[in-house]
């Protein structure tokens, strides 16, 4: 099985779009956030129609950017994996929207424990799968992962702990545009995706191997 994973697209749907077109082999397309910036209900439905356009399973988090009512569309589409999670093939998908609470008081932001809280139930629902992929919006604390330029680890602890204690697969993240890359906590491989808008993306195999590679 093979997974794109896009986040940060803040509006780039043109750019997305070409992507999608170029990686026309995989089986899953998981936005991982940002969709919108400030964006309203009726974008968030457009962009996430034209995904689907492609033919494939499209999974969605919302990111702190995006107002926390996108979560109705979400759900009315039947694309959400906040707190809840979908099957695909062998592999269950789920994930946490929004960041923490930051002075920069952007539009969706939740507490660590409510972070928690989603984590833990989606990954209740992924317990049948054979693979588990994490999809917070918010990348765990301390890594390569959530380092901003001046230096400060921005991450978000909850992520970091649940991730240390139940081991997914994968975790794709994004949020911290400037840390694109990759990392590991244990045996959890963890990507960063990189903005979207400036055509950064992440390609996951699932196999007897796991490869998880940034492209763009």
């Amino acid at each position: 099985m093979q997974i794109i994973a896009l986040t940060d697209i803040h509006g780039s749907y043109k750019k997305v779009n070409d992507i999608l077109m170029k990686e026309s082999a995989c089986d899953v397309i998981i936005l991982g956030g940002d969709l919108t910036t400030f964006g309203s209900p009726k974008e968030a439905d457009d962009a996430v129609r034209l995904f689907q356009s492609h033919g494939k399973p499209v999974l969605v988090v919302a990111g702190n950017m995006d107002p926390p009512n996108l979560e109705e569309t979400f759900d009315r589409l039947k694309v959400s994996i906040n707190g809840k999670a979908a099957i695909v093939g062998e592999a269950g998908f789920f994930g946490v929207s929004a960041c923490p609470f930051s002075p920069l008081h952007t539009p969706y932001e939740i507490s660590e424990e409510e972070i928690r809280r989603r984590a833990e139930e989606g990954w209740k629902r992924a317990q049948a799968a054979r693979w588990k992929i994490f999809v917070p919006h918010a990348p765990p604390s301390n890594t390569k992962l959530d380092r901003i330029l001046a230096g400060a680890h921005v991450g978000s602890t909850a992520v970091r702990e649940f991730i240390e204690k139940k081991q997914p697969d994968v975790v794709l993240c994004g949020h911290i545009h400037e840390a694109r890359g990759r990392d590991s906590i244990g045996k959890t491989q963890i990507v960063n995706c990189g903005p979207a808008g400036k055509g950064y993306y992440a390609v996951i195999e699932l196999g007897d191997k796991i490869k998880v590679e940034n492209r763009g």
